[in-house]
């Protein structure tokens, strides 16, 4: 094992300042500076470091069959440097580009870490994937070498390309045994010199509205970048963090990687098949968790249980993914006595902008910019900086290390998204006078009905707060009087059944809560179409609302 620290001392000094002011954001925001180290690589010189003669838990997975791994800083530091060695005797270079597609299992860490170490490239990837996906990824990724599952190597004979095939967790012909690499030496030694902008990760993007887009990461700026995560999460030294996320999506590197083993913590997984919130509270006790993030879809599905089941709620609860609702926030709060706190960013960037610990939080704001990061609202109109409502984007005059290179393939695209100084991220939000600032939706999502401008996500809001909703997501419908219409489409919660009943109770409910103008005009029962990382995909039910629906509920019909 050989680990640089010197250079992690920026790092670690930036590091430390946030955790020593995590409760105070006006000193944090004012006094935080982004470590810029020429060389940097994240496992050689911090993860190394702090794994030295550390027998400290680093991971921690709980099966569905009660079957339980713990793997100790130390042991993921050695066991890494093996799983390098093994790569590199296989032909992975620098730059090499790797395609990881693994569960939460510990061979995806250390196959992360290892990664990093040779500098080689990890395209991460979700086992949901078909082999279109994948062949998609191959290609455009270029890529050299995958790590699978077992279970999943079948889907790679349909996928075309020279490429190193490595199965995990079973041989399978033509592959080749990723269990021989404990056998590999355990004494690593990089073959060169890391360049903190040199490529780390290439991210593709869940495709909510388009083809899939290619981001690219360096050895900064998603482990230095994912500092302020940390900071917003409230992470520190010794705390057990559960996130829950897929593998293969940027989030999961968020919180399950950098932001963790960046405060020193545990990551601590949980893996089933089928969710049941009683469980996971049940497993959350027993492991401890202090520390916890969920995507709103989780959120949901938990307050639909008993939450007092959790007999030690954590100290820390976050949201991220999509914007959370009052409703969801104020629920958990009165059960377990904590308040989650949304944060917001995109595979492109760490987390822009949160509720961080110790601040002031107002309903419905996902709070104020990061430490690091310059925020501002560029006018829909002029494009100025200054709005109080317009495109979220970042001020690139000091070019903020959590953001990615760009688009990885696609200049044109990435010269939009940056053009005139500033880097857009397609979301509209509002900023009050405290500098507080709330989400208004995609600007794609945003939409005009009777001239008046709706945010589906305040609507969406709005109809969680009555029981029988579990979710929603609301598009413009075609309407000869008005141009648009708000249109719901509603997944209702256990024991309410879809009928003309229940649209009624719903559409006298959004006449309570809403205005005239934001009203919803139609309703539909079912299911929400979602991309594999759980985002829901509104330009399906775009095009399905404009072809028109006999399952259709009409305000109209009710009065």
């Amino acid at each position: 094992m050989t680990a640089t620290t010197g250079r992690a001392d920026e790092f670690r000094t930036a590091r430390d300042f946030l955790l020593e002011h995590r409760a105070d954001y006006t000193t944090a925001y004012e006094g935080f500076s982004w470590p810029r180290p020429e060389h940097f690589n994240w496992a050689l010189d911090w993860f190394d470091a702090i794994a030295r003669d550390n027998d400290r838990t680093a991971l921690h997975i709980v099966e569905e069959d009660g079957e339980r791994v713990e793997v100790s800083f130390a042991a993921m530091s050695e066991r890494s440097d093996r799983v390098a060695n093994w790569l590199r005797d296989r032909g992975v270079r620098a730059e090499d580009r790797i395609l990881v597609m693994l569960g939460n299992q510990v061979e995806l860490w250390e196959t992360a870490l290892a990664a990093m170490k040779l500098r080689a490239v990890v395209i991460p990837a979700t086992p949901l994937l078909g082999p279109v996906d994948l062949a998609d990824r191959v290609e455009r990724g270029r890529v050299r070498h995958v790590v699978v599952r077992a279970e999943d190597t079948a889907k790679f004979d349909a996928v075309p390309g020279r490429y190193t095939r490595i199965a995990v967790g079973g041989t399978r012909p033509g592959w080749q045994a990723y269990e021989e690499t404990a056998a590999a030496d355990a004494a690593f030694e990089p073959d060169g010199p890391t360049h903190a902008d040199d490529p780390l990760m290439l991210y593709f993007t869940s495709g909510t509205t388009a083809r899939p887009k290619l981001v690219e990461h360096t050895h900064a700026s998603y482990p230095i970048g994912h500092l302020t995560t940390m900071y917003w999460i409230g992470l520190q030294p010794g705390d057990v963090h559960l996130n829950i996320s897929s593998p293969g999506w940027a989030k999961h590197a968020w919180s399950n990687l950098f932001a963790p083993w960046n405060a020193e913590a545990t990551v601590f997984l949980y893996n089933y098949t089928r969710f049941d919130a009683g469980r996971l509270m049940a497993e959350m006790d027993r492991a401890g968790v202090t520390t916890f993030c969920a995507p709103p879809t989780v959120w949901r599905m938990l307050i639909q249980a008993d939450l007092s089941l959790l007999r030690t709620p954590p100290r820390e609860v976050v949201a991220a993914g999509e914007p959370l609702n009052p409703e969801v926030i104020e629920q958990v709060r009165h059960a377990w006595g904590v308040t989650i706190r949304d944060g917001f960013g995109q595979t492109e960037t760490a987390v822009q902008v949160s509720n961080s610990p110790g601040q002031p939080l107002k309903t419905g704001s996902m709070g104020r910019p990061s430490p690091g990061f310059r925020v501002e609202l560029l006018d829909p109109v002029s494009g100025a900086p200054g709005a109080t409502e317009g495109e979220i984007s970042l001020d690139l005059s000091e070019h903020p290390v959590g953001l990615m290179t760009g688009y990885h393939g696609d200049p044109d695209r990435t010269a939009e998204a940056m053009a005139g100084g500033y880097y857009r991220t397609g979301d509209i939000g509002s900023r009050d006078a405290d500098g507080y600032i709330t989400y208004v939706g995609r600007a794609d999502d945003v939409f005009k009905a009777s001239d008046y401008k709706i945010s589906p996500f305040e609507l969406e809001s709005a109809l969680l707060e009555h029981e029988a909703v579990a979710e929603a997501a609301v598009v413009p419908a075609p309407d000869e009087l008005r141009l648009a219409v708000p249109k719901a489409y509603i997944v209702l919660a256990a024991g309410y059944e879809p009928g003309p009943d229940t649209a009624k109770v719903l559409f006298e409910h959004a006449r309570s809560v809403l205005a005239p103008y934001k009203r919803i005009r139609r309703l539909e029962f079912g299911e929400l179409p979602k991309t594999v990382s759980g985002k829901i995909r509104r330009i399906e039910l775009r095009e399905a609302t404009a072809a028109g629906s006999d399952a259709e509920y009409r305000e109209e019909d009710f009065r």
